[in-house]
């Protein structure tokens, strides 16, 4: 009987496992997973801590139990895999202070991610969390079911994060303006919270197109969240405990501190083992996901894809991805070789009463270093029929390659219900088809009055700029 052994026991591990099993049942499939928790959904944590989700199991999508009992897949929690050995195709993995060898035919290293580490003194100050694992989702609840069930956290002078709310508890900081950091202001600011958000760049959510990180940064700060952008947070200062946020230019005080800015491969497993990396940092694979090493499969926070405008590498490390590769995967490793495919790095956001979806490419330095010549437009548009007694507005930001018109990238923002994320699925089927602006202006896009506009925002946007393409 072959064996498939995987490191790993979330989205890309559990995926390949599933995938695997079930095509293949006389596989054997082997899942080491150092915690407790598997097949969990991390992105839900934020509204875990904000108490819409009222408990971590809601967020698991299988259960140990029943990948054992159900799948038949030899899941072990608990297991710290510390060495793997491709020439004698063996995994050691740390138990109740003993070791276990396991031997493989085919295996999957889905290692995951780890916080990024900043260089700020007073990181290790009690009370400074960070936010990538379900240990970390349960103490911040800890922290704010404390705060608000007691009333015993210092009260503060109530500064300008906090001049509108009845009620407030102790200041708190946040370090990164990224999805984390925007979406855990939300969920802070819900629980009565004076939120300060630091970010050390020129606006938060880089990643999305400037008109709509300025958008969203304009609903923070009427939602009373204090954001300091161009600081650069040099410490984390006070005795045991956090006590403020120390910048080049002013020194907050705060009694808790949430960093947040991004994430990194864990890959020293595979490095150890000769797997190598790619230019990003990550495990470097074919389309089928197979490293370097025969045989050895790497999946997803820990391992590069392919970018479907430049075809080049890129470390996106997002959810759908990891479920897909894993799955595909599973599937080679039954007999069936199929290729991961590539990523668009297509992403959403809520923030309090806005939301926002991004794809492909939309830095205009990055587009021209993969030889395009980039030209951009913003246009705002009606969510809905303009009689229709409900309704916002849809901003909608798109780059394309000047020359030939394809279209690289977009970014969408809108009221919350308003449509800008499933506006987006438009665009990204254009930026992986690689289609021209003026074939997206032509979509036959779905429209009635509750839903749409006669043109729809994404329409309008491609017409606006296929007119400044041409007149260029």
């Amino acid at each position: 009987m072959s064996t498939f052994v995987v490191v790993g026991g979330d989205a890309a591990g559990m995926s390949a496992a599933s995938k695997a099993k079930r095509d293949d049942p006389e596989l054997d499939v082997v899942v080491f997973e150092q915690g407790e928790w598997v097949s969990y959904g991390a992105c839900g944590l934020p509204y875990y801590i904000k108490g819409e989700i009222q408990s971590l199991e809601e967020l698991v999508s299988v259960t140990p139990e029943e990948f054992r009992q159900e799948r038949d897949i030899d899941l072990r929690t608990g297991h710290e895999v510390v060495d793997i050995d491709p020439s004698d195709r063996t995994v050691t993995a740390r138990h109740d202070g003993g070791a276990v060898v396991q031997e493989y035919d085919q295996l999957l290293v889905a290692t995951g991610s780890e916080a990024v580490t900043p260089p700020i003194d007073g990181l290790d100050r009690a009370g400074v969390y960070t936010l990538g694992s379900m240990s970390d989702g349960k103490e911040l609840r800890e922290y704010v079911g404390r705060a608000r069930s007691t009333g015993d956290l210092q009260q503060p002078d109530r500064g300008p994060a906090c001049q509108f709310l009845e009620t407030c508890n102790g200041p708190v900081g946040i370090v990164g303006g990224g999805y984390i950091g925007v979406e855990m202001a939300e969920a802070l600011a819900a629980n009565d919270f004076e939120v300060h958000l630091f970010q050390r760049g020129d606006r938060i959510l880089k990643q999305f197109s400037t008109a709509t990180s300025e958008t969203v940064l304009e609903h923070l700060g009427a939602q009373d969240i204090a954001v300091y952008l161009n600081t650069e947070v040099r410490e984390l200062a006070g005795s045991d405990a956090v006590e403020a946020v120390v910048t080049e230019n002013d020194r907050v005080p705060v009694e808790m501190v949430l960093v947040g800015t991004g994430v990194r491969p864990r890959t020293d497993l595979a490095e150890d083992a000769g797997i190598e990396l790619g230019e990003t940092g990550a495990i470097a694979t074919d389309a089928y996901r197979e490293t370097n090493v025969p045989d050895v499969y790497a999946a997803g926070d820990c391992a590069e894809a392919e970018h479907v405008v430049t075809g080049d590498p890129v470390y996106v490390p997002l959810a759908l991805t990891a479920n897909r590769h894993g799955r595909a995967i599973g599937r080679t490793v039954a007999g069936e070789p199929t290729e991961g495919g590539g990523v668009a790095g297509t992403a959403a956001v809520k923030a309090f009463e806005m939301e926002a979806a991004r794809t492909g490419i939309l830095d205009h330095d990055t587009a021209r270093d993969a030889g395009f010549e980039p030209v951009t437009e913003t246009i705002e548009a009606k969510s809905r029929a303009g009689y229709y007694p409900e309704g916002g507005t849809v901003q909608v930001t798109l780059t394309v390659d000047g020359p030939s018109g394809r279209v690289l990238g977009g970014s969408l923002v809108s009221e919350y219900g308003e449509g800008a994320v499933h506006r987006s699925h438009a665009l990204v089927g254009a930026v992986t088809e690689g289609v021209t602006v003026d074939a997206l202006s032509n979509y036959d896009l779905a429209y009635a009055p509750p839903f749409n506009t006669t043109w729809d925002p994404v329409l309008t946007a491609a017409k606006v700029l296929e007119g400044k393409r041409r007149s260029r």
